[in-house]
């Protein structure tokens, strides 16, 4: 049986879960624990009143526009948490945060641990920390890989020949946020018919297929090149 919202807050929550792991974790893996957990914080405040009901909206707004810019965390209860999962580690840890590897891969598996924490504790269901922790698993395997697919596609624009883009029309040139659409050795193809870029193979190894990306890309001599690259989005 789940317990009562009002029972405890979103920001009383998390703090609980940092006292426990205190006591088992090493001094270096507790502060990566933190930085995730704070990191959390921010995200939540900033984006998930967004995925509340119109009463509580309301509720959050009164609170917010008095001045208290940590409402979301302030006011509603742990259960509010795992909803919001899919936005803190699909955009904000991408989008959001100059996140190393370690990082990145923290984000997943304190993820996890969070959601194993607030079932233990009664705030969630099974099927919300399932799906939680399924998330976290697929985050910490894929956010570093992501980041590393990044790095190499942006070594590789370097390599690209300086151009006029005026001198391009829009199937030439393309800049937009797209999906990798196939995966071959030596070549990435993208949703609309782009491609193959020509990439490392270790970019290969990285990338799968349903990514986004914010790229630039342009076909110069009949070769799509590399000019521009933001984040690589995995999930």
């Amino acid at each position: 049986m789940l317990r009562m919202a009002e029972e405890i807050t979103i920001d009383q929550a998390l703090e609980s879960f940092l006292d426990e792991q205190r006591e088992r974790l090493s001094a270096g893996t507790m502060h990566s624990y933190e930085q995730v957990v704070e990191l959390l914080r921010h995200s939540l405040n900033g984006y998930a009143p967004n995925t509340l009901d119109k009463g509580e909206h309301k509720r959050w707004t009164r609170a917010f526009e008095a001045g208290d810019e940590d409402a979301f965390c302030h006011l509603f209860g742990p259960e509010h948490i795992l909803g919001n999962v899919s936005e803190f580690l699909g955009y904000f840890m991408i989008h959001k945060v100059m996140a190393g590897q370690e990082l990145l891969r923290s984000a997943g598996t304190v993820t996890k641990k969070l959601a194993t924490w607030l079932y233990e504790q009664h705030y969630v269901s099974d099927e919300e920390r399932g799906i939680a922790v399924e998330r976290g698993t697929d985050a910490a395997r894929d956010l570093p890989r992501a980041e590393r697919l990044a790095t190499l596609l942006y070594d590789q624009s370097r390599h690209t020949p300086s151009f006029d883009p005026e001198d391009h029309g829009a199937a030439d040139f393309v800049e937009d946020y797209l999906m990798i659409d196939r995966v071959e050795p030596g070549a990435l193809y993208f949703a609309g018919g782009i491609g193959p870029v020509a990439v490392p193979e270790k970019a290969c190894t990285l990338a799968e297929v349903g990514w986004g990306v914010n790229i630039s890309l342009v076909r110069l001599d009949g070769t799509w090149r590399v000019v521009e690259v933001g984040n690589v989005y995995p999930m």
